[in-house]
């Protein structure tokens, strides 16, 4: 019976390129255990047939075999590790092509619209942004509801990051990307708050914009903790919201719709949020009753 040790020798090169690629490419910590364990199941399915061997056979097989187990999403992320796997290998010219990128993702999930929240929700959302952190916590939350930063985003921030005087914030975003973005004044003088008032970190060369209270980089476990306790909060004075699945991610979706309802064209919404295809912005686009409603009442039906 094949085991992991057995994988790690079969596969030792391929591998080590995946690992080295995917922390080059700015894959966060979480992201590449993730996608090292489904390309490790995806290599034991190959039964050690070289990968420079497989095809779109060998994926699609693959992803059958876990279809009962899991649904569309899973499937996705699953696809999405393989495909980063060749993406990795050719790079390293270990592969001549991603048979990967032949299979098709799941259209189920991606024509599934996104969870977010009303303007006037998002804005009491804010009401219940409370404790001794009060600025800094309601700063994080703005940055997501207002700004559109992801909770790595923003875990990643550093004070360098941060141009006061401009009103601008540089974002380090997927695959390390640069992205500066103008900031609403509101956020900056939040954020200038908690750049007077920030903790003392633990260490001094600890340049990061949001300090633990324990002086050390604020963890994503952390910021997502933060949000959760707020929406539980929010949930129990609003019961018809409950059973929205609020957090951190749904405050990007929310100010992702608050553009596109307010007109701003898709292109520079794709900017702002940092994605690097216009189709990802697009699932933001859906419709809602009460815009299909205004849109049929322009509609003048003749007397017969």
């Amino acid at each position: 019976m094949t085991t992991k040790y057995d994988i790690e020798e079969i596969y030792a090169e391929p591998l080590q390129a995946f690992k080295i690629w995917m922390k080059q490419s700015g894959y966060t910590e979480a992201t590449r255990k993730e996608y090292m364990r489904e390309v490790y199941d995806y290599l034991y399915s190959l039964d050690e047939l070289p990968v420079q061997q497989a095809g779109k056979l060998n994926v699609v097989s693959f992803l059958v075999s876990k279809q009962d187990s899991a649904g569309d999403k899973t499937r996705n992320r699953t696809l999405s590790a393989i495909r980063s796997f060749y993406a990795s290998l050719l790079d390293f010219d270990l592969a001549t092509r991603n048979p990967a990128l032949e299979v098709k993702k799941s259209k189920t999930e991606k024509n599934k619209i996104p969870v977010y929240l009303e303007e006037h929700e998002l804005k009491k959302v804010l009401t219940y942004v409370e404790g001794r952190y009060r600025d800094r916590n309601l700063a994080i939350f703005l940055l997501m509801g207002y700004c559109g930063l992801r909770v790595g985003e923003v875990h990643r921030m550093n004070l360098s990051h941060f141009k006061r005087d401009k009103g601008t914030l540089e974002v380090l975003g997927k695959g390390r990307k640069w992205n500066e973005i103008p900031l609403p004044d509101l956020v900056v003088e939040y954020l200038g708050k908690v750049e007077e008032g920030r903790i003392q970190p633990y260490s001094a060369k600890e340049e990061a914009f949001f300090v633990s209270q324990k002086g050390r980089r604020l963890s994503i476990r952390q910021i997502q903790k933060i949000a959760a306790n707020v929406f539980d909060a929010f949930k129990q004075d609003h019961p018809q919201l409950t059973d929205l699945k609020l957090s951190c991610h749904k405050l990007r979706h929310s100010f992702a719709t608050m553009l596109l309802k307010n007109n701003v064209d898709i292109r520079v919404v794709k900017e702002l949020l940092g994605h690097a295809s216009i189709e990802t912005t697009m699932i933001y686009t859906h419709i809602n009753d009460e815009q299909k409603r205004s849109a049929m009442t322009t509609i003048v039906v003749p007397k017969i």
